[in-house]
């Protein structure tokens, strides 16, 4: 971007990177659009005013596009201007909604997503895009540290032990609908073999055994009225 001892700053005007032919009265003034990283060391208080120490790390760039509007009217310390204060002011807002267990563990990835939208909303305002925010390390008192350690670890063995109660639950379930289906189907056979079903099987497997090349000796009139079917035995 040039700046012109004449005509002044064209804020619409970027260059490419390359060799640039400029006038000795006129100034370039550089800006690096790659992806620039930082990290950020603050103290914030929890919802239940806990002191926290948060350690983030985060990535941003200018906009390409809007160099000459961001020199205009930030600078070229845009980072310690804007990136900086906007980090913290959004990581303080946004952990202050939240007690310090959750910080530890169970929301610390939405936590980390809040932090993002909310700067990353107020920095492009001034020109800046902001890449990502990343929760390195929360500092707790040991103390607190310890019992949300111990509670964290009570939570697990509770959920470990109604997995167990529930799979209990349900084997038994199985087996009960599994008696009951033998039961069932044992009931419908018994009603089913009247004295006519019996002998009318009977007859059918005579009916196969006379057939066969084997010698028997077949007397009608047995017990029951069934046929008795004797080998030559």
């Amino acid at each position: 971007m040039q700046y012109d001892l004449f005509s002044g700053l064209n804020v619409e005007k970027i260059y490419d990177q390359g060799l640039k032919v400029i006038a000795p009265w006129n100034k370039m003034y550089k800006y690096s659009i790659r992806v620039q990283e930082d990290r950020s060391m603050m103290e914030v208080l929890s919802a239940n005013g806990l002191t926290i120490r948060a350690e983030l790390s985060y990535r941003y760039r200018p906009i390409r596009e809007k160099i000459g509007h961001l020199h205009n009217e930030v600078g070229e310390n845009y980072h310690e201007r804007i990136v900086i204060p906007e980090i913290r002011s959004a990581t303080r807002e946004v952990i202050g909604k939240y007690l310090p267990e959750e910080l530890y563990s169970s929301k610390r990835d939405s936590i980390q997503t809040e932090i993002f939208d909310l700067a990353s909303e107020r920095i492009r305002a001034k020109y800046i895009e902001l890449d990502a925010v990343l929760i390195r390390d929360v500092g707790l008192p040991e103390k607190l540290k310890q019992a949300i350690e111990r509670k964290l670890e009570q939570e697990q063995v509770a959920l470990e032990y109604e997995f167990r109660l529930t799979r209990a639950e349900k084997e038994a379930e199985r087996q009960r609908i599994e008696a009951e289906g033998k039961a069932a189907a044992n009931r419908i056979l018994s009603e089913s073999l009247t004295d006519k079903v019996l002998k009318d099987k009977g007859i059918e497997a005579t009916l196969k055994l006379s057939e066969s090349s084997n010698s028997k000796v077949i007397v009608v009139g047995g017990e029951g009225g069934l046929p008795l079917i004797l080998g030559n035995n």
